[in-house]
């Protein structure tokens, strides 16, 4: 009785040590971005740099392209006032020099945006100047705008969550609008229905210290998620990519895996050969980053909104990965 017990609590404690799987090496094609709050700025950052690899971006609560200007201050307070004019031509300027992908690769972009009329982080006017911003180079045709719903600070879902007008974690909030749905839609055009029930992909952890070396101490997590949705598993052929970025105290040390199994992409995922990247960002405590943001005002990395910036390429590596770039 003794070696037995000795032996399963062995075996579990390989197992508990194990070693995280490898993201999958995959076809997929059609990437797209999408990101709540901090993951909506640094979607913005990603988007502008990688913008000949994407087809569009579905943006909650975020802000103009480098509207924090590297600082602190200017991101607490969500970048309000940004310069949008001086913002647009510093983007063009850096495109010309190769630090992000040429303009004109914007102007095929599908955008989705939105922004609740009770969000007190981030207030409307932000999201409005992100919108005068992508009108400098995306025609408006292809822009579309909701803020008229009363929700506060949150993902909006129409099944799970807090009340629509909450401030509380996980900052996802039943609204009675699938966000999610919505900006897919946006994005790629008619899709099918939703699938109903629980979702039948699979959710995979994986080693995100492969694309980034020693992650934690730049503010991305050891392991990160993505959803193989059925008919994706042999290398995703005929499947599209969308990335999603989770928001500040939504990452995998905080919340574990609540963001990506209930912020509503899945159920879309599973009926429309969608593989969902989930990247973790991590807190870097007690300071710059103790609430696990992304860095899109430059705590960890001068280069944070270029091509070269160690999170954006992080990000980008493991596109690359499922893509087969």
């Amino acid at each position: 009785m003794t070696i037995a017990c000795g032996a399963l609590a062995l075996s579990a404690a390989v197992q508990a040590t194990a070693a995280p799987a490898q993201l999958p090496a995959m076809k997929a094609r059609e990437a797209s971005i999408s990101g709540l709050s901090s993951g909506g700025y640094m979607a913005v950052q990603y988007q502008v740099a990688y913008s000949g690899s994407l087809v569009g971006a579905g943006i909650i609560a975020g802000g103009t392209y480098y509207c924090a200007r590297g600082s602190m201050l200017a991101a607490v307070g969500g970048c309000k006032g940004a310069d949008v004019a001086d913002l647009a031509a510093l983007t063009r300027k850096r495109a010309d020099a190769g630090l992000v992908d040429p303009v004109g690769k914007l102007a095929a972009h599908r955008v989705w945006l939105f922004s609740g009329t009770l969000d007190a982080l981030v207030p409307p006017a932000t999201v409005a100047d992100l919108a005068r911003y992508y009108a400098a180079f995306i025609p408006s045709a292809q822009i579309q705008y909701k803020n008229d719903l009363a929700a506060g600070h949150a993902m909006p879902t129409d099944s799970y969550g807090n009340k629509c007008d909450a401030l509380a974690a996980p900052f996802i909030s039943n609204c009675g609008y699938d966000a999610a749905g919505q900006l897919l839609q946006w994005i790629y055009g008619p899709l099918k229905p939703r699938a109903g029930g629980v979702p039948a992909g699979k959710l995979v952890e994986f080693d995100q210290s492969e694309f980034l070396a020693a992650p934690t101490t730049h503010g991305m997590a050891d392991t990160g998620y993505v959803y193989i949705p059925p008919g994706c598993e042999s290398g995703g052929a005929g499947c599209k990519l969308h990335i999603a970025l989770h928001g500040c105290v939504q990452d995998i040390g905080t919340i574990k895996d609540t963001y990506a199994r209930n912020a509503g992409y899945n159920a879309w995922a599973d009926n429309n050969r969608i593989v969902v990247l989930y990247p973790q960002a991590a807190a870097i405590a007690p300071m710059p980053n103790p609430k696990a943001c992304w860095d899109w005002w430059g705590y960890d990395d001068p280069d944070y909104s270029v091509k070269n910036g160690r999170q954006l390429r992080a990000i980008k590596r493991m596109a690359d990965r499922l893509t087969g770039a």
